[in-house]
């Protein structure tokens, strides 16, 4: 078996017309998509980790035509789950079917990037995973970030680090920091999360740290 991380990042923003309620909703930011299953009869079930004021939120979607149940969960200062019971919907239905299909496992929980993509694994077969990638909806982008061989035991490096890190971490990535030549100084990082670049600086020195000590183990 294989595996595959990749970001899907939906051409309208969201999987499901209830998550652009959430992409949508200004007092609201999506941390990851905690847990995502098709019923037997075409709904579906989501559990997003969010942050943010979920009243004002849960005030909308329960106005919205787009969801049969939600619930609030674990409400600690501004961080949330939020439970959805949704109808049928795309691109969530046609990805969840093919999942089925070609019998792939989706690693959860999937991460939110800033451009508001989903960072997730795929396990399966290499021809499982070639043909489920050959007929993925139009109206979504798959970008391949690493692939190889999969163990059950497999740990998400960056799961060893600080959120703080994993943030400034992620954006140094994203502005292209670590690309040859390198596309992008600690101020700009800075620039773009709001902070000092000697913050940036002892962010990065120490995530840095933490992934290279796990990958030498």
């Amino acid at each position: 078996m294989r595996y595959f991380d990749f970001t899907i990042t939906p051409e309208e923003g969201a999987i499901h017309p209830a998550g652009k309620i959430i992409a949508g909703h200004p007092g609201v930011s999506r941390v990851s998509l905690m847990h995502v299953n098709g019923l037997g009869d075409g709904t579906g079930v989501l559990l997003y980790r969010l942050r943010g004021d979920h009243e004002s939120l849960t005030d909308e979607i329960e106005e919205s035509n787009t969801v049969l149940a939600w619930d609030v969960l674990d409400v600690k200062d501004e961080v949330f789950h939020l439970y959805l019971h949704v109808p049928p919907g795309q691109p969530a239905g046609s990805l969840m079917a093919l999942a089925q299909k070609y019998a792939l496992i989706i690693d959860t929980p999937l991460k939110y990037t800033d451009q508001g993509g989903l960072r997730t694994t795929v396990v399966g077969t290499h021809d499982m995973l070639r043909q489920a990638l050959g007929e993925t909806p139009d109206s979504v982008r798959f970008a391949v970030e690493q692939a190889g061989q999969y163990s059950p035991d497999r740990e998400d490096i960056l799961s060893i680090l600080t959120e703080r890190q994993h943030e400034v971490f992620e954006t140094a990535i994203q502005e292209g920091y670590y690309e040859i030549p390198r596309e992008a100084t600690h101020e700009d990082i800075a620039d773009s999360l709001g902070c000092a670049p000697s913050t940036v600086d002892e962010h990065l020195r120490k995530a840095e740290s933490r992934v290279l000590s796990a990958l030498m183990r």
